[in-house]
């Protein structure tokens, strides 16, 4: 059960509507987000909610039965929109493109993606300057300093930057230069770094586990709402199975799952979803005619010479093909 508070509700109310719940033998956890107070409930036998929602102080209340209440489309009926400001919104049929590197390596990449993506009037960069690599060896991000270098070329252009934090103690530093946190497959279950992004105002990206399953990512997000944060955004990135003719399994129905089961905006990363840049623009478009409310994809002047992922990231080419096809699409989606 979630029961939806009166904002700056007096504690007279409050703890009337408490007192109601211990006398049923009724858990209670209270939440506050940047937009709403809540009480997210649990019983162990039923109980009728018409019982509590006539009591001053609750504006709504609601019988969710899912572990991950808070984002469960149970009480939530309309998909969360987001507003990133400069006309950038996640709602349902207004696809968003989310494009750029895998990872910051240097000025003079980074001034052409911009260029790249000013050209083609995208408003969102993605670039790794923390990298969890498999190997210890490989390139591991220019950090904090590649950070503000992306930054300081992107803020002329009102281009919002979605970049991945990987430990509690990055947080702080990474906050003025950073529009969207990404919590990469790795740390989708890192649930200290969770409770810390759940503390923020800003926009928390949240891609699928390595071998996570819809509910864990759920789970996950629940994390993150209950510590107060409500923007978040899920992101299918594929998941390892057996196969080995491709980097992951780029699960497309998980994407309608998600949507069916949560409120919260969906997104798909076809780059990472397949690994293989050929086939990165049609699992695009075709996550996109599945429902996904977005995408984010890699793209790098020579992908031949990137430092990281360059099997899977599109040249400036292939990218201004894709924007043009997403855009092309765009009447044709679904809105749901």
């Amino acid at each position: 059960m979630i029961i939806q508070l009166q904002k700056n509700i007096d504690k007279t109310k409050f703890d009337s509507i408490q007192e109601m719940l211990n006398q049923n033998s009724i858990k209670s956890n209270f939440v506050k987000t940047q937009l709403n107070d809540y009480l997210v409930c649990f019983s162990k036998t039923k109980f009728d909610i018409r019982k509590i929602g006539h009591l001053e102080g609750v504006q709504d209340v609601h019988s969710v039965t899912d572990d991950y209440k808070l984002v469960s489309k149970k009480w939530k009926l309309t998909n969360t929109t987001i507003d990133l400001g400069e006309g950038l919104i996640y709602e349902a049929g207004n696809p968003i493109v989310i494009a750029g590197p895998c990872s910051v390596e240097n000025e003079k990449q980074m001034e052409l993606v911009v260029e790249h993506l000013v050209r083609n009037n995208i408003k969102i960069i993605r670039g790794g300057v923390f990298k969890p690599r498999s190997s210890p060896y490989s390139f591991r991000g220019l950090g904090i300093e590649g950070l503000k270098m992306m930054h300081e070329l992107c803020v002329p252009h009102n281009i919002k930057i979605v970049t991945e934090v990987m430990q509690v103690s990055q947080i702080e530093e990474m906050l003025p230069y950073v529009d969207v946190f990404q919590v990469g497959a790795r740390n989708s279950q890192n649930f200290n770094l969770l409770d810390a992004l759940g503390s923020l105002n800003k926009l928390v990206l949240l891609k699928r586990g390595i071998s996570g399953t819809i509910d864990e990512l759920l789970q996950s997000a629940e994390y993150v709402f209950s510590k107060g944060n409500e923007k978040i955004i899920l992101c299918e990135r594929g998941i390892r199975t057996f196969e080995t003719a491709y980097r992951n399994t780029f699960d497309i129905n998980a994407i309608q799952v998600l949507k069916e089961k949560s409120h919260l905006p969906v997104i798909a990363d076809p780059s990472h979803g397949v690994g293989i840049r050929d086939h990165v623009s049609k699992l695009a478009l075709a996550s996109l005619v599945s429902g996904a409310d977005g995408v984010i994809f890699e793209v790098h002047p020579t992908p031949e010479e990137a430092l990281s992922d360059g099997q899977q990231t599109l040249n400036f080419e292939e990218s201004d093909k894709l924007i043009k096809q997403i855009r092309a699409l765009r009447p044709f989606l679904i809105s749901n």
